[in-house]
């Protein structure tokens, strides 16, 4: 399955919990805060600067 912007962190881990490493590289520590049941990946990535377009194609591979 495609990771997509508008799924939720929580989403994306249960998903595949392999990507943690992934979303940590990116500096996204927020894998286990409540936010990540609720943010999705482009708000996370716009609170933490980060290059949304990126972390989708990191997170793709």
């Amino acid at each position: 399955m495609k990771i997509e912007k508008t799924m939720t962190i929580g989403e994306i881990i249960r998903m595949d919990s392999n990507l943690i490493p992934v979303l940590q590289r990116f500096g996204m520590g927020c894998v286990g805060c409540p936010s990540a049941q609720s943010e999705t990946l482009e708000e996370a990535a716009m609170v933490h600067s980060i290059n949304i377009d990126e972390l989708l194609t990191a997170l793709n591979k």
